[in-house]
């Protein structure tokens, strides 16, 4: 029977969890389909139909993104991205992306992001690995440096109703300056700090510390041994508005009783290695968080601003969004960039799914070239090009969405 695909109306979440559910192995309670109703956009949940029977689909939240330089810009969150056991390899997914980006094309978002369930699912469609985040495991009482300071304010464990509006506070304040930091409704907040029995796997309820400029949310995995206590503390979230609110608070969680371990899935660039006496007790290892689609060339790259100066005609090839192909003027000018289709010759030739790793400026352009997704034409124009996309810092993302 032919494949049809439709959006979703706001009666149809149920069952496009069913299938989703199917797709990872997964059964959701009732409690959590109500949360992810908060986060639902029907209009923008794509669904593909064998007859009447709904077999694979994938949706978009409307967030914003930090993009370097440019503060908070909007982006398609893209989720919930599945296809049923027994329907797969007849190109469910394929049309699933086809809807997206198709209809982001001229739109709000020039740009599209995702967590990826597994990594060679989404280059084909031109998503690049535009961040990663660090596995970092730190043992309790890990002396800091000399010299670090932590301030004299105090960090106090405080109930969730009391800590939440602090959160979202300071959340607010700090994100804007946070490369592939997204935008949080109230929903968003509800959805990633679920705290019911099914949530903790294991562990115990949230617990919330507070410090007057920041705050951190962990749990703990109780671990009683022949020699004493060696729990885990696994941070779910820390942010402060200030270098010393940050030392205190992880001076703080690596202070708590009954603990042998601190563990966070953290920013690449955490700096609390560097605050550390010995660096070596912090152990990282890094996997991939978001990846990156540029959805229009020409806008994508003049929403966020650049490090340096460049001129350059880009060829960028793309075969599954066929408008972004061609060749580009890039023109950077005090940080502020023009995009522009032309006939020049190319000084960079480059696939699209390069421009997304790139984007976030945590992806050098010469290490892409020597991996093939670029090639340099005129020499010297990549080195440019690659220091010009630089960010401040290294891009995270806190949340998988």
């Amino acid at each position: 029977m032919a494949l049809t695909l439709r959006t979703l109306t706001a009666d149809g979440l149920a069952e496009f969890q069913r299938v989703l559910d199917s797709s990872f192995l997964h059964d959701s309670t009732d409690d959590e389909l109500e949360r992810w109703r908060g986060l639902f956009e029907p209009e923008r949940h794509h669904a593909v139909f064998d007859g009447d029977e709904l077999i694979g689909g994938g949706g978009i939240q409307s967030r914003d993104i930090t993009v370097p330089g440019a503060g908070p810009q909007p982006v398609a969150a893209v989720t919930s991205v599945g296809v049923k056991p027994g329907h797969r390899r007849r190109g469910v997914m394929t049309r699933v992306m086809r809807a997206q980006l198709d209809s982001l094309h001229e739109g709000r978002e020039a740009i599209a992001a995702l967590w990826a369930s597994e990594a060679a699912i989404y280059p084909r469609f031109g998503y690049g690995l535009a961040a990663e985040f660090s596995r970092l495991s730190v043992p309790r009482g890990a002396a800091f440096r000399r010299g670090v300071s932590t301030g004299g304010e105090r960090v106090r464990e405080v109930s969730r109703d009391e800590a939440m509006p602090v959160a979202k506070a300071v959340y607010e304040d700090v994100r804007p300056g946070r490369t592939g930091w997204l935008s949080r409704t109230d929903a968003a907040w509800d959805y990633h700090f679920a705290d019911t029995e099914r949530d903790r796997g294991g562990l115990s309820a949230y617990r919330y510390a507070l410090h007057p400029q920041g705050y951190a949310v962990y749990r703990v995995k109780n671990d009683w041994q022949d020699r004493g206590p060696r729990g885990e503390l696994h941070v779910r979230e820390l942010v402060a508005r200030t270098d010393e609110a940050f030392a205190a608070l992880y001076r703080y969680l690596l202070d708590v009783d009954l603990v042998g371990e601190l563990k966070f899935f953290t920013a690449s660039d955490d700096p609390v290695v560097h605050l550390l006496e010995d660096s070596r007790l912090a152990l990282r290892s890094r996997s991939d968080s978001l990846w990156v689609r540029v959805v229009d060339v020409d806008r994508a790259l003049a929403q966020r601003r650049y490090q340096s100066d460049v001129d350059a005609v880009l060829e960028v090839s793309d075969e599954f969004c066929p408008w972004n192909a061609g060749r580009w003027r890039f023109t950077v000018k005090d940080g502020a960039a023009t995009v522009q289709r032309v006939d020049d010759d190319p000084d960079v030739v480059l696939d699209v799914q390069a421009l997304g790793a790139a984007y976030l400026g945590g992806t050098r352009l010469v290490s892409l070239a020597r991996a093939q997704h670029v090639q340099e034409v005129t020499p010297g124009v990549l080195n440019a090009l690659s220091h010009a996309f630089l960010g401040d810092r290294e891009p995270h993302c806190p949340e998988v969405f």
